[in-house]
């Protein structure tokens, strides 16, 4: 608060007698908030409950462990190491609050890499190393666009020259690119939007930016009325 300011709001206080703007002058610009993970824990199951009922899951887990394969997506890099972080019990992956000591810890799950790859792509959660087509003569974009086109792998395979094992292995990734196309991408957004940082980041510099131009606003109406 500069010195104008500071003399404004002592007229202020000495004429209304609140310290109300003295009080809200002096919180920082763009206070940013603690993240609320007990809230992250519950979207994301109620995001994989709706997605179940949407689409059909392709494995026997039930919603607390693909609410930590969809952590999991996150934190590590590929399924394997989910895979092990889920027969461990990790805390990592636990599909509530990890900083809440009363939340029992996750009970181990006994499921291998393609197990967490099939429950990944139930949820629209594909990796771009998932669309890297180097066992094949082919761009994973034209074998996309042949699929979007309703084209048989057999069909695909003879349009793009290759054979109809090595397009069907990258057809189910297409397959779930259009899948989540289809739904605006609104699923694997939000998840990865709950899940990382990136929307923490965006509306805690939006928030920055109104609150700074608020405060400015309000600094600049108080010097016109007064």
């Amino acid at each position: 608060m500069d010195e104008k300011t500071a003399e404004l709001r002592d007229i202020f206080v000495e004429t209304t007698g609140s310290d109300t703007v003295t009080e809200r002058q002096a919180e920082s610009p763009g206070t940013l908030t603690d993240r609320d993970e007990a809230a992250v824990g519950e979207r994301v199951r109620e995001l994989v409950a709706a997605m179940r009922e949407r689409y059909d899951f392709s494995t026997d887990l039930d919603d607390a462990a693909y609410a930590r394969i969809a952590r999991g997506r996150f934190e590590f890099d590929d399924d394997a190491a989910i895979a092990a972080a889920l027969a461990e019990g990790d805390d990592v992956v636990r599909a509530g609050d990890a900083s809440d000591p009363s939340d029992d810890t996750p009970e181990p799950v006994d499921v291998d890499p393609d197990t967490v790859r099939d429950a990944r792509f139930d949820l629209h959660l594909v990796r771009e190393a998932d669309r890297e087509v180097d066992d094949a003569p082919f761009e994973y974009a034209d074998l996309k666009s042949l699929t979007a086109e309703g084209r048989s792998i057999v069909e695909c395979a003879a349009e793009l020259g290759a054979e109809p094992d090595a397009v069907a292995k990258h057809a189910r990734v297409a397959r779930v690119d259009l899948t989540s196309t289809r739904a605006n991408d609104r699923f694997r957004d939000e998840l990865r939007d709950l899940l990382t940082d990136a929307e923490i980041e965006g509306n805690h510099a939006e928030t920055a930016r109104e609150d700074g131009l608020q405060e400015a606003t309000e600094d600049i109406e108080t010097d016109v009325s007064l």
